[in-house]
């Protein structure tokens, strides 16, 4: 069996036996699973070791070894929860979910030109998208395509499932789309902390080289939508989102600024809870320079979802 397909087994095996099992026994599992991952300190651990060395620069060995471990089983977490979302109450899920600043895309929408979430890996952010399914209706994200394709058609129908509109990313063709729904008052989610093909535009994050892709903000000054940053991050019964303000972009010259505004905002969301961003690649150029940095080889075909 090829290495893509025995991935697309494993997925299709979550999907279907993790909501069979007892809630408690399927926690201890993935945690096991991630504590083993995080001593074995190989692969997306040790990169997400080397990122939150960085999020958290005081932090010595000891406490190191310690970010990772939790942060391995926030990964962990984010899984089990992917696997069994599905099959969960939307009422019960969203009665979980602590949001504020909801305001600010209230008053997006109000304003008629749509609104442009931008999020990093952090939290849950399905969770995210099944409480804005329930309150504010359909919105539309981007996945990449994967390989094979029935890999890919698993996690559009997974999304779908959740009440996501999923467009496939196809450069032009997926941009022309988005801008439509924006051009219908519609919300556009999009994961905006990595630049996928290395045309992002250059910021400062945590005090290093990195590079956002620019989509986002391109979305926003091409209809006239505002740009809300969200945060997202787990809590012991449930899920954290923070609205931010909006962003303003005038013009293409506001581009980098307000890509850089968002870092900035990602940084202190991601700094107040360091263990939930889910990064287990190189990230900063410094990393990425000669690296391998393709996203299948690491299996995380979730972080590919938009650009």
């Amino acid at each position: 069996m090829s290495r893509q397909r025995l991935v697309e087994w494993g997925y299709a095996t979550g999907w279907f036996m993790v909501p069979k099992l007892p809630r408690s026994l399927v926690s201890t599992m993935f945690a096991i699973g991630a504590d083993i991952a995080a001593r074995r300190n190989r692969g997306g651990a040790i990169r997400l070791r080397r990122n939150l060395a960085r999020v958290v620069p005081q932090a010595g060995p000891v406490e190191l070894d310690d970010l990772t471990r939790r942060a391995m089983r926030s990964y962990a977490r984010y899984w089990q929860e992917a696997f069994c979302l599905p099959s969960m109450d939307v009422d019960e899920v969203c009665s979980r979910v602590d949001v504020t600043g909801i305001e600010y895309l209230d008053a997006a929408l109000e304003e008629g030109n749509g609104a442009v979430l931008a999020l990093p890996h952090t939290g849950n952010w399905d969770v995210a998208g099944v409480w804005l399914v329930a309150h504010f209706g359909n919105f539309t994200t981007v996945v990449e395509r994967l390989q094979p394709e029935s890999l890919y058609e698993r996690f559009v129908a997974y999304r779908e499932s959740l009440g996501f509109e999923v467009v496939p990313a196809d450069g032009s063709v997926s941009f022309r789309a988005l801008l439509r729904r924006l051009r219908e008052n519609k919300v556009v989610c999009l994961v905006g902390d990595r630049d996928l093909n290395g045309s992002g535009v250059p910021v400062t994050f945590f005090g290093e080289r990195a590079r956002f892709p620019a989509g986002p903000a391109r979305l926003a000054l091409s209809t006239g939508a505002a740009l809300l940053p969200v945060g997202s991050w787990f809590t012991d019964g449930g899920w954290g989102i923070r609205v931010h303000p909006r962003i303003r972009v005038s013009s293409r010259e506001e581009i980098p600024a307000a890509t850089q505004a968002l870092a900035d905002i990602f940084a202190g969301d991601i700094a107040a809870h360091p263990t939930d961003w889910h990064m287990l690649q190189p990230f900063w150029l410094t990393d990425r320079e000669g690296a391998d940095v393709d996203v299948t080889k690491d299996i995380d075909v979730d972080q590919r979802r938009a650009s």
